[in-house]
């Protein structure tokens, strides 16, 4: 015990995260004993963290999460090592080199780009990972060690569905947190008001300013400025009458300039640009082709708006006093509220504007955070990690903790870790992937955003055609290829059979990436990834006989990036003492990429995903959103 104590006292541990999951890790972490800490975290403590982030109090709102949590857990263990930092784990500064500092990284992420980079970067140190999740009453815990687990990304994930809510209403950066905002703003307004749901800057929250007396007169300011009154956003609207053209000022104008005197949320992120009713009628107005299909330009999205408003106020009227409208997807008022709302945010925070049809396609289910999961999965990833730093890899598992007992009575299932996936496009020794596109339609703006950072996970790659001239054709320096971007790859002599080799240095990731040309794509499909199959389970493996692991003794738990979180029946069969493979229980990887080498080799990493014995399918009727 004692040498084990000293063990952990001089090992350097990185956290990455320190909201839900990360402030009880952290806490878990120093009361085991673990005294050299960095933990890393760029979001700020918002009011709706207070109910199960119990690191931070109400005087810390404003406050970075990574800095709070270093001087809340020093109080449990004043000697301590514990280094903060107020940063987003994607900055190029965390290279490599950096994580090469650490004995074992643990994540307490709430989000797959995030997750999928740390997964790379881990693979490309060769230090051990723990990677974490949970969804509602669902968590997971697994162990990614390189060449001996499947990584990350190892097997097809599903679309995610959970998103934090300081994202949602501070600092959206994909559609779909616009789109779970416009659904916010439809039941503040016309439904049924939660105070969970909010989508104006909180006046209390200021993230501008440390100072408490700066963040108030900064508020002031912009309530002064802005003419923005901190109530309730339903009486707000009704004392305008439900005016269209005030409510679009108010949410696209006045609530985007108080968030732009939180002038630290835009030191690292590109700053939001407001919209003016009076100015938007040069902006465009209409695209082309089939009616749900298109996508229109701010002057198309602000008259829809305008004319939503005015249908769903008539509704209100004919219902009587006090009446509430329910979202229904399929009513098409509501819908063309959302498509308007969500563009107009997307257009704001300088994001591709979507269809009606993708916004109707992307909706999902909220899932709540639950404290006390957050609390279980902590204490697992700390039992992995004694483990992980014992050298005892072949007692880690993927542990699953499921909503309701399965026939032996266990909420906590362990799984024996997978295997890396050999076709896996991230850890595999020479990492390949096919993609079906037409080259003809193709520009090289999508193949690098849609294909490449979306669909791959990189994060500034460079391609270069292997043409034998060495052709480059999208550069990570700024402007270098620019001029490309509006180009269909047919231009560059791309062709059937054309291969890419794409690198992302920071990532130290190399992809091969084989074309094939198709001009017989499904109708509203860009690409396809040859042999990518999201929905469906890896082959189950021979499960390991004779283990028969109690509860408590392993961790693992669906992390929020799966969509089987969102189901209501999420229960996991094990019949017998045998012990499942994960891949039997459920599969979630995404695809990923790595870039030029900065020092090391390739890795092979793996991070075990729980495939569902008895698959559901989801609630089509229900819509997404998403919080921790």
């Amino acid at each position: 015990l004692a040498f084990v104590l000293r063990s952990l006292s001089s090992c350097r541990v990185l956290v990455v995260g320190a909201g839900g999951i990360g402030c009880e890790l952290l806490k878990n972490l120093v009361l085991t004993g673990f005294k050299n800490i960095e933990v890393i975290d760029l979001d700020t403590i918002d009011v709706s963290n207070l109910n199960r982030q119990f690191l931070f109090q109400k005087k810390h709102v404003g406050k970075s999460k990574a800095q709070v949590a270093k001087e809340s857990v020093l109080r449990f263990c004043p000697s301590a090592n514990i280094t903060a930092y107020h940063d987003s784990i994607m900055n190029p500064d965390y290279n490599v080199e950096f994580f090469r500092n650490f004995q074992l990284v643990m994540n307490a992420l709430d989000n797959r780009a995030a997750r999928n980079h740390v997964n790379r970067m881990c693979l490309a140190a060769d230090i051990p990972l723990i990677e974490s999740g949970t969804a509602g009453y669902l968590g997971q815990v697994t162990v990614i060690k390189k060449g001996q687990t499947e990584c990350y990304e190892c097997q097809p994930k599903p679309t995610q569905k959970t998103f934090p809510g300081c994202t949602i209403r501070n600092t959206p950066s994909e559609p779909i947190h616009c789109i779970v905002w416009a659904k916010y703003l439809y039941n503040q307004l016309f439904g049924e008001e939660d105070a969970d749901q909010e989508v104006s800057p909180d006046t209390a929250d200021p993230e501008a300013a440390w100072n408490p007396a700066d963040a108030a007169a900064r508020a002031t300011a912009s309530n002064k400025d802005g003419d923005i009154k901190r109530v309730s956003t339903k009486e707000w609207a009704r004392s305008t009458g439900y005016d269209p053209v005030k409510l679009f000022n108010k949410l696209f104008k006045d609530d985007i300039m108080y968030l732009l005197t939180m002038d630290k949320l835009w030191k690292k992120r590109k700053a939001p640009l407001p919209l003016d009713w009076t100015e938007i009628h040069h902006l465009g107005a209409c695209g082309t082709g089939l009616k749900d299909q298109q996508v229109l330009g701010v002057q198309g999205y602000a008259q829809l708006f305008h004319r939503s408003v005015e249908t769903l106020r008539s509704q209100l009227i004919e219902k009587g006093e006090g009446a509430e409208l329910v979202w229904d997807k399929d009513d098409p008022p509501a819908m063309d509220f959302v498509t308007a709302a969500a563009n107009l945010r997307m257009n704001v925070f300088s994001m591709n504007m979507k269809s009606r049809f993708d916004v109707k396609s992307m909706a999902g289910n909220i899932i709540p955070a639950i404290a006390t999961t957050n609390a279980v999965i902590a204490g697992l990833i700390v039992l992995e990690a004694l483990k992980t730093l014992n050298s005892e890899f072949d007692q880690c598992r993927t542990i699953f903790l499921n909503k309701q007992p399965n026939p032996r009575k266990k909420l906590l299932v362990p799984c024996a870790l997978d295997p890396p996936n050999p076709s896996c496009y991230v850890c595999a020794s020479k990492p390949e992937v096919t993609v079906k596109l037409n080259v003809h339609k193709t520009i090289v703006q999508a193949l690098q955003d849609k294909i490449l950072k979306e669909k791959f996970g990189m994060v500034a790659p460079d391609v270069q055609i292997e043409d034998g001239k060495g052709t480059i054709l999208i550069s990570s320096e700024e402007g270098e290829t620019e001029a490309n971007n509006n180009k269909f790859l047919s231009d560059f002599g791309i062709r059937n059979g054309s291969r890419l080799q794409v690198d992302d240095f920071l990532q130290d990731y190399t992809l091969l990436v084989n074309l094939i040309h198709s001009e017989e794509l499904e109708k509203d499909v860009e690409f396809e990834v040859v042999g990518d199959a999201p929905d469906k389970a890896p082959t189950p493996s021979v499960p390991e006989e004779g283990k028969n692991i109690a509860n408590g003794n392993k961790d693992s738990a669906q992390p929020s990036t799966s969509s089987k979180a969102a189901e209501d029946d999420d229960v996991l069969i094990v019949d017998s003492d045998e012990e499942p493979s994960s891949s039997t229980m459920e599969a979630s990887p995404e695809s990923s990429n790595r870039k030029r080498k900065h020092h090391g080799t390739d890795t092979d990493d793996a991070a075990s995903k729980r495939k569902r014995l008895d698959q559901q399918p989801a609630d089509d009727d229900e819509d997404i959103i998403a919080l921790d």
